[in-house]
């Protein structure tokens, strides 16, 4: 059986992700307590017919007691083996969601007479960490779309091959900000930039006139061995260590041409050594 824990700050997308994986077969539970969860596990188990996938979400609606708590319950869950478990954390950045409670005039689940919506949204924070802390992977919602974040869902969860090491490649342009779901972060900033060549600015770094020009480049080349190295020492060792995703930023400064490379080139590398690895272009989507 495999138990999926949904969390995140409220307007992080929690609802949408639990929908996509209903829609795949999940068996899904909306606001579970976090006490119930041993005892939601021991009720499935016992019946015969029991849903083998399930998916529960859990926030700040809990008790603060019951999330202080979550640590240790699931450390007691996995420690008897009754179950396959992962985690789950989405956020956006503070901005996305003032924004998103915003437009929508919906009430914020910890708002009251003597806290703002903005007060609520930073305490969400703190009362969600115990969970936070232990997820497997994060998922950062901010530039991320319904259907976006429904396809990120079913991609990095629904359909990885249980016990290998899922890894994305993401570039991003840091005068964007840096994603918040990444695990490493490599700045190529330094390279030579295409963005400088008028005849180059209107492409990517998925076209051949940037390509050609990146690949001619000795130091962009050497950038790319570098991040190659650690990575085919360091991706192993996390994958030993029962580590299920890892997000890779690269990060230049708009996103369009050096990260955009140097991520299609890793990305083609380790396709070949491993069997789960995708790549996203945050800026040009």
């Amino acid at each position: 059986m495999k138990l999926v824990v949904i969390s995140g700050r409220s307007g992080s997308g929690k609802s949408t992700a639990l929908q996509a994986l209903e829609d795949i077969g999940f068996y899904c539970i909306d606001n579970l307590p976090a006490l119930l969860l041993p005892d939601l596990v021991q009720q499935m188990i016992s019946e015969p017919s029991h849903p083998d996938k399930i998916a529960v979400s859990i926030d700040a609606r809990n008790l603060l007691s019951n999330l202080s708590k979550f640590p240790q319950i699931l450390e007691q869950l996995r420690a008897e083996r009754w179950a396959e478990y992962e985690v789950i954390y989405l956020d956006s950045s503070e901005a996305t969601l003032l924004k998103r409670y915003s437009s929508t005039r919906r009430k914020h689940p910890l708002s009251n007479e003597t806290k703002n919506l903005q007060q609520s949204i930073q305490s969400e924070a703190e009362l969600l960490e115990p969970i936070a802390s232990l997820a497997d992977i994060r998922i950062d919602t901010t530039r991320l779309s319904l259907y976006d974040l429904r396809d990120t869902v079913k991609l990095r969860v629904a359909k990885r091959k249980e016990q290998i090491l899922s890894v994305q490649f993401e570039s991003f342009g840091f005068k964007h900000g840096v994603p918040l779901d990444v695990d490493f972060v490599f700045d190529v900033r330094v390279l030579p930039n295409p963005h400088w060549i008028p005849e180059l600015r209107q492409y990517t770094g998925q076209q051949k006139p940037v390509q050609e020009f990146l690949g001619n480049e000795p130091e962009v080349s050497e950038m790319i061995s570098e991040i190659t190295e650690f990575l085919e020492k360091w991706l192993p060792r996390f994958a030993k260590n029962n580590r299920s995703y890892i997000t890779i930023g690269i990060g230049c400064t708009g996103g369009q041409h050096r990260s955009v490379y140097i991520c299609e080139q890793l990305t083609s590398h380790f396709s070949q050594l491993m069997d789960n690895v995708h790549v996203r272009h945050r800026e040009l989507t």
